[in-house]
């Protein structure tokens, strides 16, 4: 599979889907799968049953499920827009990530 253009950490915009227009901070990004945890976007109901000895109380929780990566923009921390990423590389060989919109460099 391709690099993904997405990191952890990373500003981004759900354009698609039932929490689509909602922005959060990637929590995780499973690359196998192409998917990525936002915070406060897509949340499940998973019922736990208690365990004592770890402390879990149990019951029904709500916690973020994965989205799909395709489903996601990145927010330029530059010009606080959507936009597409790309890659530029430099004379030493690191590879950085653009904003397509103003061409400002990504951490």
């Amino acid at each position: 599979m391709d690099k993904l253009k997405i990191r952890k950490n990373d500003q981004v915009l759900v354009t698609a889907g039932k929490n689509r227009g909602a922005r959060g901070r990637v929590l995780r990004v499973i690359a196998s799968t192409g998917r990525a945890v936002v915070e406060r976007v897509n949340f499940i109901k998973r019922h736990t049953r208690p365990n004592p000895q770890r402390g879990i109380q149990g019951g029904i929780l709500e916690r973020e499920a994965p989205v799909s990566v395709s489903n996601l923009k990145v927010i330029c921390p530059e010009c606080g827009e959507p936009s597409r990423v790309g890659r530029k590389r430099l004379e030493d060989g690191r590879g950085l990530r653009v904003c397509k919109k103003c061409g400002a460099t990504f951490s």
